[in-house]
């Protein structure tokens, strides 16, 4: 499969697609709230944290790729091969956070895309325009034209993430020199440290998702392991980066100022953006509301588009759906879009908790997945797997299951 296919410059940027979907997916919640809300309420302090979570869960986020490259095969045939049981527990995990997931993320690009109307427009509303237009965009094109969409969009993303960020450190820090804030590292932060960490780079879910956008990007141009790998460090590192500018963004602009940070996550974003600009000067108002905007629009766009593909598969190798059927990519997104609307509709108030929820589940079910995709690795390409990758494997596990262990007692002993 790998053969006959030399790696070179213009085979990388051929390459280019599932990894830059696994950042935009990456870059949303965790980036906009998680990392902002991290850097408004203890500065500089969790930094540390934010670059050793995506370092240890690195491997495992991987070990996806490798293992689609290396064999042909997704996650999700390589969870099936490794027992039912495994691939059924995915599978309603995955539910579980496809819907839970959806709303939240409708919700939060929602509340930023009121910064451009020019008429005062309710928050169901402009979900359901942001859903039309995703689901256009999905439905007409599918793969390709998500792969043009998502480039796009990083791009963007980038030049006016970093642009924000050289205008705070030119401005200066808001916090007096002489400020101290409080320590990260008290038992009554844990849950935000979980919080924080479920959904940094992204849900461990996202792994699976990543080799079915692979897969997708093979039926139309052959990747060899080289690029694809180029491919996935490209995305997975350009994620840790710009959740440390987002960090940056927070203990510039928020930290040290006598303003409560709101940690609902709609309405974080908008005194996020009112906060910076009444720091730097109401023009940037819309250059920051503008950042944030493109992070959740990506988001939405792939999560929307990578849950209904992993649902798809699995209920078809569960033998629960007719693999002939047509379209059922297409009726599982419309099921995921709807679902997610019915969740605005009818729980709007109880979102903030949900996501917090949907964050700290992602977390603690990290270990488990970590491991399942670190045994498939093990089982089918250990012979290829080096030393560096497997140390820093089990460095991963144990930090991964010891801070859920901490965290399920403290949430049992709170």
């Amino acid at each position: 499969m790998q053969q006959g296919y030399s790696s070179n410059w213009q085979s990388k940027l051929k390459a280019l697609g599932p990894g830059i979907l696994l950042a935009t997916a990456a870059i949303g919640g965790s980036h906009i709230v998680a990392s902002t809300q991290a850097g408004a309420l203890f500065g500089w302090q969790l930094a540390v944290l934010i670059l050793l979570v995506n370092v240890l869960k690195y491997p495992f986020f991987r070990f996806g790729v490798e293992n689609s490259l290396q064999s042909g095969e997704t996650l999700l045939e390589g969870y099936q091969k490794q027992g039912r049981g495994y691939l059924l527990s995915f599978v309603w995990l995955n539910l579980i956070a496809a819907v839970v997931n959806t709303a939240g993320v409708l919700l939060l690009t929602a509340s930023l895309l009121q910064f451009f109307m020019p008429v005062q427009l309710s928050l169901t509303l402009l979900c359901l325009l942001l859903l039309a237009v995703c689901l256009l965009i999905l439905l007409a094109g599918q793969y390709k034209l998500l792969d043009k969409v998502s480039k796009w969009v990083m791009v963007l993303l980038t030049i006016t993430t970093v642009a924000a960020a050289i205008i705070a450190f030119n401005k200066g820090p808001t916090a007096a020199p002489d400020f101290v804030g409080p320590s990260p590292w008290q038992l009554m932060y844990l849950g935000f440290l979980v919080a924080l960490m479920g959904w940094m780079p992204a849900p461990i879910e996202i792994s699976a998702i990543n080799s079915l956008w692979l897969k997708a990007k093979q039926q139309h141009t052959p990747v060899n392991k080289q690029d694809g790998l180029f491919d996935f460090n490209l995305g997975y590192w350009s994620t840790t980066a710009l959740a440390l500018v987002f960090l940056a963004l927070g203990a510039l602009v928020q930290y040290g100022s006598d303003q409560k940070v709101e940690l609902a996550g709609a309405a974080y974003t908008n005194q996020f953006v009112a906060m910076y600009a009444s720091t730097i000067g109401d023009w940037s108002k819309l250059l920051v509301a503008l950042v944030a905007f493109l992070c959740m629009f990506g988001t939405t766009l792939t999560v929307l588009d990578g849950y209904a593909r992993t649902i798809n598969e699995s209920f078809q190798l569960l033998g629960w759906q007719n693999t002939e059927r047509k379209h059922s990519y297409n009726l599982w997104l419309l099921a995921q879009a709807a679902s997610g609307m019915a969740v605005i509709l009818f729980f709007k108030s109880a979102l903030g908790p949900m996501l917090t929820f949907a964050m700290s589940l992602a977390f603690v079910t990290t270990p488990v997945f970590a491991w399942l995709n670190y045994r498939l690795m093990r089982g089918q390409q250990k012979h290829l797997m080096q030393p560096w990758i497997r140390l820093l494997s089990w460095l991963g596990l144990i930090y991964l299951f010891g801070f859920a262990l901490l965290f399920i007692w403290w949430y049992l002993t709170k």
